[in-house]
């Protein structure tokens, strides 16, 4: 049974940190990591080496959208033939023809580029014509394919049914690509981290700014693990990469925005592009010095909103709408300086939750509550600050997940702990209570901290009930007939002495002490001590007939009462103490219920105690008794019956 309590108890314990993991894990992770990206990772500018030509509200406001191949044709024939550019990437998908004049104005413009990259993207529907797709996608591979080692299992399942399909003339003329597809976080939309490499068909595809990286490091191979992807060429690099969706992200280290603007880096107008050819063939002096481009990678994208021309925004940790072509910048940025933001594994992270439990653990099990909360505010703070310099170095650890599993961690502990305490009290007290009053020992239990030697003088009420013949019934009784008889006896008086607010000092051998007032508060202690003496005798009355039943002797007993003041407290020594109550009343009432023996009497009370009780008792005057240390008298008392 202890065994299936342990089981029970852990497997709520497991479900409550499941369910605390995929709250704080799934939902309130990823907003912290842009938190802690914003803040303690975009700390730098975007290299100068990037520029953006954009096609932005200023753009489409002198040219209507949508634009004739003719103004692409502009913009590339200006960066490609006019400037010494080291790189140009179209952050665009083209999928349909146009004036066929223009369009092979623009394809031929393309075609004479050597340092042209373009886009694609990888669709989730199927093409219309399967046959048509079919035959589309092995002239891709072959034109577009690259070489790759692949070491780590296939994606389970495959999103992507088709690709965007570029126009004849533009496939032609188009000798490298790049995928621009992104993924944002489902838990808050948010771009983190970029597709390097596409699944398509059996295939793995490059990025836009891994197409354009290859290009300039000269990369003949890529090698893919399950948890990098070396790029092999002039400048190694050991990419660290994720699976998401079976396609290989990598998550991006962002940069601050240039000089108040949009963008992490150095951004053109496409309209001042145009303007600037349209200067140099009219022998003008451009706009734009060409100079401005010279061995510069220009990222060429749209970020306006037109009919027909959609927002090209995402957002990022860095701000809500951040242009997609300056994630693709940021992208390319990122593998020239080898300088990705790296990621804890699951495997470290799931040893680092376990470790964090376990110390919590450790703490629960060794500190106070208080204590505990101060040692986990300070792991707390730590963590915080180890998080928050390892994100400094461009490695993101999970934050607020492991703070919250300790916090369950403590609260369950905690709990745990309390409830076994509290249980393992009840069962001292219960045991303990066995040896003394249940009373006394909930007093100790209330004053736990104030148990000491010492005590006070207190008006109570004292009891002593005797059984009458008990030696000569002992001689002639065996010691477990004399057990059972005195358990019984026992036992049936204790709940009526509980009844009426006394507490049981003490068993003397056959007889029973009992206090009236202390340590439970009753300032009717003598009324009730009275009371409950008659109820005593009217139940051995009833055990009397039980017992001459079972052929068991038969036993009277008499009661003593006195009231006065007392010393009522601990005494004993330092490390053994009994609560109780002294004093000449104390033995004045021991004596009093010792004279039933001389009158033949069962129920005698002291004067002290008829002043209180005058009222609800008849009572015939028995004798005088010498008090000590006191010159008058005192009268006792038989009580006959009760009003």
């Amino acid at each position: 049974m202890k065994k299936l309590k342990t089981l029970v108890i852990f497997a709520v314990f497991v479900i409550f940190m499941f369910i605390a993991y995929i709250i704080f894990g799934q939902f309130f992770e990823p907003r912290v990591y842009n938190f802690m990206v914003k803040n303690f990772v975009a700390y730098n500018k975007g290299s100068d080496g990037i520029v953006l030509v954009v096609i932005d509200e200023n753009s489409i406001s002198r040219y209507r959208w949508p634009w004739s191949r003719e103004k692409y044709a502009k913009i590339f024939n200006y960066l490609g033939n006019y400037t010494s550019a080291k790189m140009i990437g179209f952050d665009a998908v083209l999928t349909t023809n146009d004036n066929p004049v223009k369009d092979k104005q623009f394809f031929d413009t393309v075609n004479n580029i050597d340092n042209f990259i373009g886009g694609f993207r990888p669709m989730s529907g199927k093409y219309a014509d399967e046959h048509v797709g079919k035959a589309y996608d092995k002239k891709f591979q072959e034109k577009y394919q690259i070489p790759i080692e692949v070491k780590t299992k296939a994606p389970r399942f495959e999103i992507f049914k088709s690709l965007s399909m570029y126009p004849d003339g533009y496939f032609n003329s188009l000798e490298k690509n790049g995928s621009v597809w992104v993924l944002p976080n489902q838990v808050d939309n948010c771009i983190k981290d970029m597709p390097q490499l596409v699944y398509y068909k059996g295939q793995y595809y490059p990025s836009l700014a891994l197409r354009m990286y290859m290009y300039l490091n000269k990369v003949k191979k890529l090698t893919l693990t399950s948890s990098n992807l070396i790029i092999d060429g002039e400048d190694d690099i050991k990419l660290p990469v994720h699976k998401r969706y079976g396609q290989i992200f990598n998550y991006l280290h962002f940069y601050k925005n240039y000089k108040n603007s949009d963008y992490t880096h150095k951004t053109y107008s496409a309209i001042d592009i145009i303007d600037s050819m349209d200067d140099i063939k009219a022998g003008r002096k451009p706009k734009i010095d060409p100079k401005a481009f010279d061995n510069k990678i220009v990222f060429v994208g749209a970020n306006a909103k037109a009919a027909g021309l959609s927002e090209d925004t995402f957002a990022t940790p860095m701000q809500a709408k951040h242009p997609g072509v300056d994630i693709q910048a940021t992208s390319l940025d990122n593998l020239i300086h080898n300088q990705p933001m790296r990621s804890i594994s699951e495997g470290q992270n799931f040893i680092l939750t376990v470790l964090l439990i376990i110390a919590t653990f450790i703490v629960v099990s060794n500190f106070s509550l208080l204590q505990g909360l101060l040692i986990l505010s300070l792991m707390i703070v730590g963590y915080i600050f180890l998080a928050i310099l390892s994100y400094k170095l461009n490695f993101a650890v999970p934050v607020i997940t492991p703070i919250a599993l300790q916090l369950v961690t403590m609260i369950f502990g905690y709990s745990r702990k309390f409830i076994v305490e509290a249980r393992n009290k009840e069962k001292i007290k219960d045991a303990m209570g066995k040896y003394i009053s249940q009373d006394i020992m909930q007093n100790v239990v209330n004053n736990i901290d104030n148990v000491k030697l010492g005590g006070k003088k207190a008006n109570v009420t004292v009891l002593f009930a005797d059984i009458r013949g008990f030696t000569s019934m002992s001689e002639k009784l065996e010691p477990d007939e004399i057990s059972v008889i005195l358990n019984e006896y026992f036992t049936a008086l204790e709940p009526i002495i509980s009844r009426y607010n006394g507490v049981i000092n003490k068993f003397i051998g056959d007889a029973i002490m009992a206090i009236f007032g202390e340590p439970i508060q009753d300032k009717d202690h003598a009324v009730n001590a009275v009371k409950c003496a008659d109820a005593m005798l009217k139940k051995v009355q009833e055990l009397q007939k039980k017992w001459l039943e079972e052929g068991k002797p038969k036993i009277e007993i008499g009661v003593g009462i006195n009231t006065g003041e007392a010393f009522v407290g601990n005494i004993g020594s330092e490390k053994r103490l009994e609560y109780t109550v002294i004093g000449d009343m104390v033995n004045l009432a021991s004596r009093i219920e010792s004279y039933n023996k001389v009158y033949k009497t069962q129920f005698l009370i002291s004067s002290f105690t008829y002043q209180y009780v005058r009222g609800i008792a008849d009572v015939i005057k028995i004798s005088e008794v010498k008090i000590r240390g006191k010159e008058k008298k005192m009268n006792i008392y038989e009580v006959l019956r009760l009003t």
